[in-house]
């Protein structure tokens, strides 16, 4: 059972919502941004997931792109990406995913990166423009460093391409609740339900977790009812960018709250 694998068991024993926080790498230094993850899993998030800024996020909303714009504006450089891992990881013992486009990492090196990531104590990668069928290089090097790798499935996958991303993604599965960039949204995308219950039909016991549009603590309370997991990230980054490591607390600790109401 990997690191991510046993903070979903953990949860499920424990009658627990499963919260998975994003934030972006080097916003807006790389310090503050190691500093802002801390506080997060300090704050009940259960696993976390460390973005690395990329001049083209096609699939990151405008909060997410604004910071990540900084991140690279004030001099992020990719192998900064394992000493905050390795920071995070030891400070926290929370499971670190990172989430990347594909494109850093092949010009990285695919076997590289998996190794500096391994030996910065991460759990694995989150590749949200790398399907599972072009991923043979990745699939290897995680299989070979024990990574988990998590591939994304949408309310347009085909039955065949939900199958692969449950058999080959370790970890968990991330099901896209809605078309489209990240960001909360008013109401999480009933196609969510779709995506975790295609996932759920393939003959793959896998961790469903549900992302993109989830804003409030009852958002992803109601999701973690149906799947086994809530991604945040929007919410963080604005805010962070509104008010700093106070705001930042103040926000995690409300969501983190208000999902497991009742359940404690």
């Amino acid at each position: 059972m990997s690191k991510v694998e046993a903070a979903f068991a953990a949860n499920k024993a424990a009658g627990k919502d499963t919260l998975i926080g994003y934030f972006p790498l080097g916003f807006p230094t790389l310090s503050e941004s190691v500093e802002a993850a801390v506080a997060m899993a300090e704050g009940g998030v259960d696993i976390l997931e460390l973005g690395v800024p990329y001049s083209d996020p096609v699939m990151d909303g405008p909060v997410i792109q604004e910071a990540t714009e900084l991140s690279l504006a004030n001099g992020f450089k990719l192998r900064q990406t394992f000493d905050a891992v390795k920071e995070v990881s030891e400070r926290t013992g929370v499971p670190v995913l990172v989430m990347t486009y594909w494109n850093p990492v092949m010009q990285f090196g695919v076997q590289k990166f998996a190794e500096a990531l391994k030996q910065a104590g991460g759990a694995g990668m989150i590749t949200p423009d790398l399907i599972p069928d072009e991923a043979a290089e990745w699939l290897a090097a995680a299989d070979q460093y024990d990574l988990d790798r998590v591939f994304l499935a949408a309310p347009t996958s085909s039955a065949e391409r939900i199958q692969n991303a449950a058999e080959l993604s370790r970890g968990f599965v991330y099901a896209v609740s809605t078309m489209g960039i990240t960001g909360a949204r008013d109401e999480v995308d009933s196609l969510a339900r779709g995506v975790v219950s295609a996932v759920r039909d393939t003959d793959v016991q896998a961790n469903v977790a549900v992302g993109i549009g989830i804003s409030t603590g009852e958002q992803a309370s109601a999701v973690n009812d149906y799947a086994d997991g809530a991604i945040i990230g929007s919410v963080f980054v604005r805010a962070y960018s509104q008010g700093g490591l106070p705001e930042l607390k103040r926000i995690v600790a409300e969501i983190e709250s208000k999902m497991n109401k009742g359940r404690k």
